[in-house]
């Protein structure tokens, strides 16, 4: 099987067999490239497939009586996309891809086929939608404890964190296409603030936000300033062998 990314995320939790992998691949048969901008699942729709992002960013997010935006997390390559919303009648919010992106579109009876006769593989599978939990409290927390500054590192941090796990990122940076405004809705924060804290991280060399790239100066001491722990994503090796 290619080695994709969502079989590189898993990996690090179980180490794949034969049987596995074959049962991970039968996920990818319905391939689908969407445009930017046009959502995969709104909220409120009902019988709606998951979605596995193989290429590309996506946002989720609520939308508000008031009509206003609040960004609950971006996906990158190797996560679902919608996989609680698909047990749920009903999808709480929605997904809408940044830039064009490339997907496979499973349905929930292919899905608990996979999970019936590889249960290792959903136990993974738990073991990611788990992972993606453990950052939305982490989220949580640094909109209600952390000050500006240290919430746009600490995301800037956890993202290429998440990007390198997948091959997509090192200690020098990341491709990063989100604006401003996208930060600005996920942290919590104007964008305004967004501005002024990467001004800040730029000055003191510690990063640098600039033309879709996320460049570290300094990463060890970045960590420091942020207060980043990375434990929480659980990258440290296969608990199953």
């Amino acid at each position: 099987m290619e080695n994709t990314p969502l079989a590189r995320k898993l990996s690090a939790f179980v180490t794949l067999t034969d049987q596995e992998r074959t049962a991970l691949k039968l996920l990818f048969r319905h391939r689908r490239s969407f445009a930017a901008g046009r959502d995969l699942v709104h909220q409120g729709q009902s019988e709606h497939a998951t979605y596995i992002l193989s290429k590309g960013w996506v946002s989720s997010y609520k939308i508000q009586p008031d009509g206003g935006r609040q960004i609950v997390d971006f996906q990158v390559p190797g996560d679902f996309l919608g996989l609680r919303s698909i047990l749920l009648r009903t999808s709480d919010h929605s997904f809408e891809p940044v830039v064009e992106i490339e997907a496979a579109e499973v349905r929930l009876d292919e899905l608990l086929d996979v999970f019936k006769t590889t249960p290792r593989l959903a136990t993974a599978i738990l073991w990611a939608a788990s992972r993606d939990e453990a950052m939305v409290v982490e989220h949580l927390v640094g909109i209600g404890r952390r000050s500006a500054d240290k919430r746009v590192a600490h995301f800037l941090l956890e993202l290429g964190a998440r990007l390198s796990f997948v091959g997509f990122a090192d200690k020098r940076g990341f491709d990063c296409p989100l604006t401003q405004y996208h930060l600005a809705d996920a942290l919590g924060l104007s964008a305004i603030h967004v501005n002024r804290a990467l001004r800040q991280l730029r000055e003191v060399g510690l990063v640098t936000f600039r033309s879709g790239r996320v460049s570290f100066h300094d990463y060890n001491r970045l960590i420091t300033e942020a207060e980043f722990d990375p434990s929480y994503m659980d990258q440290d090796g296969p608990l199953l062998t």
